[in-house]
């Protein structure tokens, strides 16, 4: 069944081909398609296009289709296009002729674009919780680890002192930055384009304002043409605040491989946490976090991904917007599996507690020493002479015992500030 059809049918390799997997995508966009009739059904009882009986008959039938999405037991056959020709089946299945008028004033098109705002909403805010639940299991580690050094690196090469806490907590404040380009999609998609029809209004004088509020919208996508262009649109300033999340994330499990490894013996964590080898009996492998760099990264693909496929194309509908749910969707689906899967396997991480004891990281504390030389009385650049003088002859001697105070570094983490300011985009 079409919305669209006129009573011909069209080629098999055609429908095939222009349908796609919308009905697996659209399984998971079923329940908002749902909530936006209703609202939109309640609104047409308010202008008088349906009666008072058919509104009630309509909501009731669509709270059934909604239990039934709820139980799972909703499916979109083959014989249906996509979910809201199937809703629409149902509605007149059961109803008749009032079922038919669930379409009047209204477009596929702002179906669409309805749904799919609801769902993104939904999922951002989802996204945001569960990236602050990473957040908080951060700040919880490195307080737990604050005085755990750990050796500080620049070109891969031994730069400076660092710690669990500084490394813990530098994360922790970079999904901050994250979560404002999560925000920013949420302004985006939190704005109602139902009633735009294909993009051009309707004439009928329908109450936006309505159905904007009947969904919980802050705002309304006023002009027509605007909340079709959205399309798109929004799904690239959802991806844009993912791709942000996923970059830090990323960063974060190639530490973890590169911490893991038996050279640098910083990180461990339990046997159940990790995969072994086929044939290498000692092999402890980072399988988790290499599936988590690797999703991350592909990922922040996602922008530019939708931009090939949204770009130059003049105003009004296109097919080619089809195309983009399919890659939205299942974006999302891995952007929360990565922070679930990392926030699961962070609670049981292992630090290595005697770290620096290996002399190696005796130049670790070379900026501290020559910064003692200036504290002295002798000026800098004479003090960095010094230093590297007696590292090139062997005859350096460093100064562990440092005290770094100063906002943000080693003895002065500012957890409760990094907190309040996390606590501010909530």
């Amino acid at each position: 069944m079409k919305l669209w059809d006129k009573g011909f049918s069209t080629d098999k390799k055609i429908d095939h081909f222009t349908v796609g997997n919308d009905r697996e995508l659209d399984l998971l966009l079923a329940k908002y398609d749902v909530i936006a009739s209703k609202a939109h059904a309640k609104m047409l009882g308010e202008i008088g296009l349906l009666t008072p009986k058919e509104t009630k008959e309509l909501v009731n039938e669509l709270n059934n289709i909604a239990a039934r999405i709820e139980k799972g037991t909703f499916s979109i056959e083959k014989s249906f296009e996509d979910m809201h020709s199937k809703i629409e089946y149902m509605l007149t299945l059961s109803l008749g002729d009032t079922g038919k008028k669930i379409h009047t004033a209204r477009s596929r098109n702002d179906q669409v674009l309805v749904a799919m705002h609801l769902y993104l909403k939904d999922e951002l805010t989802e996204i945001k919780s569960m990236t602050k639940s990473l957040f908080n299991l951060l700040l919880l580690k490195a307080q737990e680890h604050k005085d755990v050094m750990l050796p500080g690196y620049t070109h891969l090469q031994i730069a400076m002192p660092s710690s669990f806490g500084l490394w813990f907590s530098a994360y922790a404040e970079s999904l901050i930055d994250d979560l404002y380009f999560i925000d920013a999609a949420y302004k985006v998609v939190d704005q109602n384009p139902l009633g735009s029809a294909a993009g051009y209004g309707s004439s009928f004088a329908i109450d936006r304002r309505f159905t904007t509020k009947e969904m919980g919208f802050s705002t309304l996508k006023y002009n027509v043409v605007a909340a079709q262009m959205s399309r798109g649109k929004a799904e690239k300033a959802t991806a844009f605040g993912i791709a942000n999340i996923a970059a830090t994330l990323s960063k974060m499990a190639m530490d973890i491989c590169l911490y893991m490894s038996q050279n640098f013996n910083f990180i461990s964590f339990p046997d159940e946490l990790t995969t072994g080898s086929s044939i290498m009996p000692h092999k402890k492998n980072p399988d988790v976090f290499e599936l988590v760099r690797g999703k991350c990264n592909k990922l922040q693909s996602i922008p530019n991904q939708l931009t090939l496929i949204i770009n130059n194309l003049p105003s009004g509908y296109h097919r080619d917007l089809q195309l983009v749910k399919e890659i939205i969707v299942p974006a999302i689906q891995d952007m929360k599996a990565c922070l679930e899967i990392l926030t699961f396997s962070l609670k049981e991480i292992r630090v290595n507690e005697n770290i620096l004891d290996d002399p190696k990281y005796d130049y670790l504390f070379s900026v501290d020493t020559l910064n003692e030389l200036v504290q002295n009385g002798m000026p800098f650049r004479d003090a960095y002479k010094k230093m590297g003088q007696e590292i090139n002859d062997g005859t350096f001697t460093p100064k562990r015992d440092i005290h770094h105070t100063h906002e943000g570094s080693l003895g002065n983490l500012c957890l409760k500030e990094i907190n309040d300011k996390m606590n501010k985009i909530f």
